[in-house]
């Protein structure tokens, strides 16, 4: 690759997935991830100093490795069609024998999944019933049951090395996730144990991400405490709740040692994240690979292995040592130096006077700027890699990456600030990031476009209804436009998350249109593109066609790109490439 790669040279770049979970053998002698190193998600393994593909002989993306107990078989999700409806698939390592035991199945899992300690069922999420709720699958291939409904849609699911509980991870209000403990065997007699849900003063607790303590006496989670998430600690036996680090900044992904001795997890701050660790009653440790983002870490003998990445380097497995910090990179997907654009973390104005947080890419004597929104909306850009920001600066477009409302990383308050307003003040920072660039001479009057993916889309459409005269051409990447079609069509978990964020869809009528872009369409004065995948679960393609239509009837110009299998998130490199620079080159039509 030489110095100045093409946008298709930056997007054939491979990275290991950083969205779910890799796993280590019991042993310690082998890391199993999925990798798209040649060009699909397919699952790689780390023995000594060899790294191969694991053949599996099955079709389909392949995510969240799951060692068994016993290290000889490996669990993992199935997405065969980009639609999301994960299937579960054991990997037997002994035969090299791979079985779906959820075939032809009309109804969907969630990616992570947990072993029970004897190896010989697995705990998963699947909605058969409506909703996501605990279903125990035997790894023999006879059918499996749900053993535990809490009527919210369920995420997350971690079993004790006991055997004795599993925890749950579900959706609560608003953005908030509540942790469930269930007995899973039966107690004894006379004995009543009942699921707990964990609260704190009375109150649940908003906590996610549960790990079990390598002696099954402590749950280890990220949890609010007070404006930011720290690391918990349930007691099983006293049931008592108490916190091993409070910080300002986010603290997630708990993880224990193998001994139980180290407890660790990411500490983020805004833009960038570290690996903090700590053993009972002594100080917090800290060490990263550089200043960029941190995930899913796991403790070997005397190191973490943990996912990196930063705006040069795509994600790739690591392993730092913890005595002296020394990083080694153990996968690489990305061999040539890159020197892009180092993004700025800056503050700027919005309509109502609060300051918005954003990543500023700040393009040599630009002229043009792309306000990039990002999806979640409970989620927010760092210095990560993020090749087609990167590629578009080099370009000379600056670009304003904004953390608007109703993002992470900056406080439960500014998360929380867009709930029953999305669409609202969530589009008011998004729009406000061009008065910034006008002020701060990074671009001109009319050279200012915007795009976005998944709720980035949303806004991106809500920018070019709501603030026509800003926007010079807009691409909205996976959209949805009408909240009342869309949850209509939607799973039920997603629906639960639209009344939880927008309240009832009857009850709040008005407001479910009022921020629907798809009734204000005549209010577009600008090119705008909409790129959809045909199995979306999420934001569904029929609403960018029924938006398309009502558009080439205004006469107004647009552009639909609609690429069947694909879902979400595109999962061909192919299509990412090519849909990604044909969002570049249309906002090059009016940018140049």
């Amino acid at each position: 690759m030489h110095s100045t790669p093409s946008l298709p040279q930056l997007l054939r770049v491979p990275h290991v997935d950083s969205g779910l979970r890799f796993d280590i053998s019991p042993d310690g002698q082998r890391i199993v991830f999925s990798w798209n190193k040649t060009g699909g998600w397919e699952l790689w393994e780390i023995k000594g100093e060899e790294t191969r593909e694991l053949e599996t002989g099955l079709r389909g993306a392949k995510f969240s490795p799951q060692f068994s107990p016993d290290g000889s078989m490996l669990a993992f999700a199935l997405d065969l069609d980009g639609s999301e409806s994960y299937h579960i698939v054991i990997h037997d390592f002994k035969t090299s024998a791979t079985t779906d035991l959820t075939p032809q199945i009309a109804y969907a899992h969630q990616p992570n999944i947990t072993w029970s300690p004897d190896g010989k069922m697995l705990a998963a999420l699947s909605d058969k019933h409506g909703q996501f709720a605990l279903h125990l699958l035997p790894v023999d291939g006879t059918p499996g049951r749900m053993i535990k409904n809490v009527f919210h849609p369920c995420w997350d699911v971690a079993w004790s090395p006991d055997g004795q509980w599993i925890a749950i991870e579900a959706e609560s209000t608003a953005s908030d996730r509540s942790i469930y403990v269930m007995p899973i065997n039966r107690p004894r007699k006379g004995e009543r144990v009942h699921t707990i849900q964990l609260k704190i003063n009375g109150q649940v607790l908003n906590g996610q991400q549960p790990a079990w303590s390598p002696d099954s006496k402590f749950l280890a989670f990220s949890g609010e405490n007070e404006e930011w998430h720290d690391i918990g600690l349930f007691n099983v036996e006293s049931k008592e709740i108490t916190w091993v680090n409070e910080s300002v900044g986010d603290d997630t992904q708990p993880a224990w040692s193998r001994s139980g001795e180290l407890i660790g997890w990411v500490h983020s701050e805004g833009a960038q994240t570290s690996f903090q660790f700590k053993e009972r009653g002594a100080a917090v440790k800290q060490v990263k690979v550089g200043a960029g983002i941190h995930a899913f870490p796991q403790f070997t003998s005397n190191s973490v292995v943990i996912l990196y990445e930063d705006v040069n380097r795509p994600p790739d497995l690591w392993k730092i040592n913890l005595e002296d910090g020394a990083a080694v990179q153990l996968t690489n997907s990305l061999e040539d130096k890159l020197n892009f654009i180092q993004p700025e973390e800056i503050w700027y104005a919005s309509k109502d006077g609060a300051q918005a947080p954003a990543l500023l890419y700040r393009a040599k004597e630009s002229k043009c700027a792309v306000v990039y929104i990002h999806g979640g909306p409970n989620w927010h850009l760092q210095f990560s890699w993020n090749p087609e920001l990167s590629y578009m600066a080099s370009q000379g477009w600056t670009v304003l990456a904004p953390n608007y409302r109703g993002s992470t990383g900056y406080g439960k308050k500014w998360q929380n600030a867009s709930r029953y307003d999305m669409g609202g003040v969530d589009n008011d920072d998004c729009a406000a990031g061009v008065k910034y660039l006008i002020e701060n001479g990074l671009a001109e009057k009319n050279k200012i476009g915007v795009t976005g993916r998944s709720h980035g889309g949303y806004l991106t459409m809500t920018c070019m209804t709501g603030y026509p005269e800003l926007f010079a051409v807009g691409s909205a990447v996976v959209p949805f436009l009408n909240w009342i079609k869309s949850h209509k069509n939607s799973r039920e978990d997603l629906q639960h998350w639209n009344i939880e964020n927008m309240g009832d869809p009857e009850d709040n009528k008005e407001l479910w249109i009022a921020r629907s872009p798809y009734f204000f369409l005549d209010k577009i004065n600008a090119p705008v593109q909409m790129i959809c995948g045909a199995n979306d679960p999420r934001c569904p393609a029929s609403e960018s066609i029924d938006a398309r239509d009502k558009l080439v009837e205004l006469g107004r110009e647009v552009e639909l790109l609609l690429y069947v299998g694909e879902g979400h998130s595109f999962l061909d490199v192919e299509n990412v490439i090519d849909s990604e620079v044909k969002r570049v080159e249309f906002l090059a039509k009016v940018l140049g």
